[in-house]
Order: C-alpha cells, then sequence, then structure tokens
C-alpha cells in the first residue's frame, strides 16, 4: 500500500525544478514540491512546512499537530515502517 506520509521541508534543493529536500522520521529524500507552491507560497517560503509525501511528491501542506497525529495514527497500524522502509530503498 502507498499512503502519504508526513515529512517537513527542510532544505530548497533547486528552485528552478522545484526540489527539496524533506526530512521523514529522519529519512531525508529529495521530493518535487510542485503540487504546493504558487504565487504566495513560493518555493523558498517552504523550508519548515509539513507536508504529505507520496510517491515523491509533496501532495499538500499539513500543521505540525496533524502530522504528529497521522505519524502516530500510521504507526498504530503497522504501515510507517512499511512506509519509511520503501523510501529508504528507493533513495
Amino acid at each position: 500500500m502507498c499512503l502519504g506520509i508526513p515529512g517537513q521541508i527542510i532544505e530548497i534543493t533547486n528552485a528552478d525544478k522545484l526540489t527539496a529536500k524533506v526530512d521523514v522520521s529522519g529519512i531525508k529524500r529529495e521530493i518535487n514540491i510542485a503540487c504546493i507552491i504558487d504565487d504566495e507560497h513560493p518555493p523558498e517560503r517552504c523550508v519548515g512546512d509539513w507536508v504529505l509525501v507520496h510517491v515523491g511528491f509533496a501532495m499538500s501542506r499539513i500543521d505540525e499537530d496533524e502530522a504528529e497525529r497521522t505519524l502516530k495514527i500510521l504507526e498504530e497500524l503497522g504501515e510507517v515502517q512499511e512506509e519509511l522502509s520503501a523510501m529508504q530503498n528507493s533513495a
């Protein structure tokens, strides 16, 4: 199963190509941020944002509380480790 998993953007790696580095429970991975930027929220303002990551894309911005709640639920369901392993193996 492929889920959206919460992560925090820690660095913009290429503003022109709309890529950033995200930290997902300690695993750092480059993702595409095209789906979460607009004129009011350009790439340079994304550092620190919490996002839902799915197949290498930040699909939406979420707040930190929602990120924590989502991670807790995924852990309870036993889904976090599977998703983290998939992310680590695909890096």
